[in-house]
């Protein structure tokens, strides 16, 4: 089943991932606005490298990167998501969606506001629901994990990154100063704590901890100070990880998924 609803979904990157791809195999119409240079971390599953790569595979589902609304009904027509280059949103008046779900994931709004779409999402802080958009959507671990916020914001960012296995800011890597990305490890690899994972510039950035690199920020990109730029999981034995949509992605698509119908039965 298709439903006429076409859905905008401005970010791309592993947490958006999660929202796109379950609204597709719900039956809307997705399509995808990214910057030019996206920089996710967790590159497998992001949509967002179709904006590289030309196409992306993700959990049995594509995402191929167009440029005109042609080439986007071609790829709706199959069965394919569609990404276009569109950091200020732009295409959103062309395409005149029913649906836009802000995934950025920026901590801060943008520039999406309520009257882009008959419904409005908004993924995390930085959005007041009922005056940026209609709903928020909770993104913090814990307890209120994808629960619909219908006025108000959602929680603060703390900064700190969710506990796997027994490890917290230790598995986050940050860049220490600005400059270019030379890799010397891929997604998957087996790391050891101390080992260089990758340089900036010539500054070589060492493993935190031991374990699979499950993230890790394209080659070649241009990041500056502070910007985080790896991620290693702990668990050996979750390798597999690394290629699938995480629990929290899927938990927060929920949240999306829930927020359409119900908008739509209280409009009804």
């Amino acid at each position: 089943m298709i439903f006429d609803e076409v859905v905008v979904v401005r970010g791309g990157g592993d947490l958006a991932t999660g929202t796109i791809h379950k609204l597709h195999r719900c039956g809307f119409r997705v399509l995808v606005l990214e910057v030019p240079n996206p920089t996710a971390i967790r590159r497998k599953v992001s949509f967002s490298e179709a904006i590289y790569d030309g196409k992306i595979e993700i959990e049995g589902v594509t995402g191929v990167h167009v440029d005109d609304l042609d080439k986007m009904k071609e790829a709706w027509n199959n069965k394919n998501i569609p990404l276009m280059i569109d950091p200020k949103g732009r295409w959103i008046k062309e395409v005149k969606p029913n649906i836009v779900v802000d995934a950025i994931m920026a901590k801060k709004n943008l520039g999406t506001t309520k009257n882009m779409a008959d419904m409005t999402i908004a993924l995390g802080p930085g959005f007041a629901a009922g005056e940026d958009v209609d709903v928020v959507i909770e993104t913090a671990r814990g307890h209120d994990l994808g629960r619909l916020i219908l006025k108000g914001e959602a929680k603060k960012n703390t900064g700190i990154p969710g506990v796997i296995g027994g490890y917290s800011k230790e598995r986050v890597l940050h860049s220490p100063c600005d400059g270019n990305m030379k890799n010397s490890k891929a997604i998957g690899d087996i790391v050891k704590k101390g080992e260089t994972i990758a340089c900036v510039g010539n500054t070589p950035i060492k493993a935190t901890i031991s374990g699979i690199l499950r993230g890790i920020i394209r080659n070649g990109s241009l990041v500056k100070k502070g910007l985080k730029i790896g991620d290693i999981d702990p668990r050996l034995s979750e390798i597999n990880n690394c290629y699938t949509i995480s629990d929290k992605a899927r938990n927060i698509a929920g949240g999306v998924l829930e927020a359409i119908f119900y908008m739509k039965n209280n409009k009804r």
